[in-house]
């Protein structure tokens, strides 16, 4: 399957770590040593990532961390951002976006930038909210580690240098931006050493601040000024009023296994459920005598690809989840399959106990605008094209932007058995759909189920990772429009996942985990 090296198996049957960054993964194996749980862990490894994974994800973004007790209980933590513009006269709500090309090897991307691209962040507050709500460490404790990277500096792997170069017109698109990511007029590149001393002493800051200074106090002030200044619509108002909000995960249920992942107003957990709802609709009509599809089949890949057009078109019709098809409607879509035959970075972990937390988190592409004195790059939400299907700024000022991030739990009755997410923007649901299949329908280990080449369908073409057999590839062309590349990429998500006695880190990101044996040593 290509990079091995990227992911492990253990056979100890106790805590599991994986994420994007071995700094990340490093963080909460750090936490969980000092005793903390799979919340703290899952917090310390948010702030790290943070820190070691610029490109990914920043305290200026948002997020969703979905918890599971080990009594059962489960809440999704949703600390993605609001929609900005309190206080501001209507004439002024009207978004200012630099647009950037982000040329990934197979495909370009346009991504709206700037100061008018900010949302209202919400990972600080998220994260501050999930330890005070689930973790037991001091909160000093729990930011060590993320401290420690700030101040000492964190050396770019090739992997989160490319991240970077990818960027690399939005990451300098400031004075602010220039100093942390071009010291010295040099854009940072593999090797080299990344320190955000600014970031430091603001973590050092937090255990008695709390978050206050950045939603309310006079840095809140400021930021709102210098955005107000340079046509953004974020105010001392919007950071005033951000709240984390706790729901009730989706739930789902597919050939014998219950999913639990991000409801709505987000929709890429509904979406995910969706197509595992089409797709055991189908398989139920399916004729019993006829063998079930390999999973390295070109019958398999055009089901795939059939599957994600339809998702695609059942969103349009205003079908967001299972509960939305209806009989009739479920009919068609399944009469259609029968016929065809963004920065992100998420953390899986799962303690000893029983505890599990799936944490994804993203800033976007960030907008280029950093906070003054944090360190801290904002995000582009509000220029992201797929979290507003009904026009940039159709949402009013507070309300909370839909995502398509979705972190998830698979159980098997009452028995945890898979936590996982994906970062990759439009991908993400794709990526994750695509690892659910490989365990449950082809009983697929799970480095296996996530190093797999991916197949992803755009709304024009299929885009096809290298790896797959030349007889899928021959059927996808006679089908759909093809786009074959040539390398595996970030563009295709990088799923990060804890099951019990193996976790997986996705290589598209370079992914790292970490495993206790049984005496419960990593």
């Amino acid at each position: 399957m290509g990079e091995r090296a990227l992911r492990a198996a253990g056979p100890g049957r106790g805590a599991g770590v994986a994420s994007g960054h071995p700094d990340t993964t490093g963080a909460a194996v750090e936490t969980l040593r000092s005793g903390g749980n799979a919340f703290d862990a899952a917090v310390a490894a948010g702030f790290a990532a943070a820190v070691a994974e610029p490109a990914l994800t920043s305290l200026g973004g948002g997020g969703f961390l979905l918890a599971r007790t080990t009594e059962g209980r489960a809440v999704v933590f949703d600390f993605f951002v609001d929609n900005p513009g309190r206080g501001l006269p209507p004439r002024e709500l009207e978004p200012h976006f630099v647009p950037v090309t982000v040329r990934f090897p197979g495909s370009d991307q346009v991504f709206n930038v700037g100061l008018g691209s900010v949302a209202v962040p919400g990972n600080l507050a998220g994260l501050l909210h999930v330890h005070e709500r689930l973790g037991r460490l001091p909160l000093a404790e729990v930011l060590a580690p993320a401290e420690a990277l700030a101040r000492e500096g964190v050396v770019l792997s090739e992997r989160q240098a490319y991240f970077l170069s990818l960027l690399e017109p939005i990451m300098t698109l400031t004075e602010r931006g220039r100093a942390l990511f071009a010291p010295g007029g040099r854009y940072a590149g593999g090797g080299d050493r990344l320190a955000n001393p600014d970031l430091a002493d603001f973590l050092a800051a937090l255990p008695e601040d709390r978050g206050r200074d950045f939603y309310a106090g006079v840095l809140a002030h400021r930021i709102g000024e210098e955005l107000h200044a340079g046509q953004g619509l974020l105010t001392a108002e919007d950071l005033a009023a951000y709240r984390v909000m706790e729901r009730a995960p989706l739930e789902a249920d597919y050939r014998g296994h219950r999913l639990l992942t991000n409801p709505p107003p987000a929709f890429g957990g509904a979406l995910i459920a969706l197509a595992l709802a089409l797709l055991e609709r189908e398989a139920a009509s399916a004729d019993p005598s006829q063998p079930s599809p390999a999973v390295d089949s070109p019958e398999h890949a055009l089901r795939l690809v059939a599957v994600m057009e339809e998702v695609d078109a059942l969103r349009g019709e205003g079908c967001l989840t299972p509960a939305d098809l209806g009989a009739a409607r479920a009919e068609r879509a399944c009469t259609r399959l029968r016929r065809f035959s963004r920065g992100t970075t998420h953390v899986s972990v799962r303690d000893a106990e029983g505890n599990a937390a799936s944490l994804t988190s993203s800033n976007g592409e960030g907008s280029g605008y950093v906070a003054p004195g944090t360190g801290i790059m904002l995000n582009n939400m509000l220029g992201e094209d797929d979290l507003h299907p009904e026009g940039f700024f159709a949402q009013p000022p507070g309300e909370r932007v839909s995502s398509m991030m979705s972190p998830s739990l698979l159980l098997h009755g009452d028995e945890l058995r898979l936590v996982l997410g994906s970062g990759g923007s439009k991908r993400i649901r794709s990526a994750l759909l695509q690892v659910i299949l490989g365990v449950v329908d082809f009983g697929l280990p799970l480095a296996e189920a996530v190093e797999r080449p991916r197949l992803h369908w755009d709304g024009e073409c299929v885009q096809a990772e290298p790896g797959l057999p030349a007889r899928v590839l021959e059927r996808l062309r006679g089908e759909r429009p093809l786009n074959e590349w040539e390398t595996r990429d970030v563009y295709f998500g990088g799923v990060h996942a804890v099951a019990r006695g193996e976790a997986a880190g996705d290589p598209r990101r370079g992914g790292t985990v970490a495993f206790a044996g049984e005496d419960g040593s990593f």
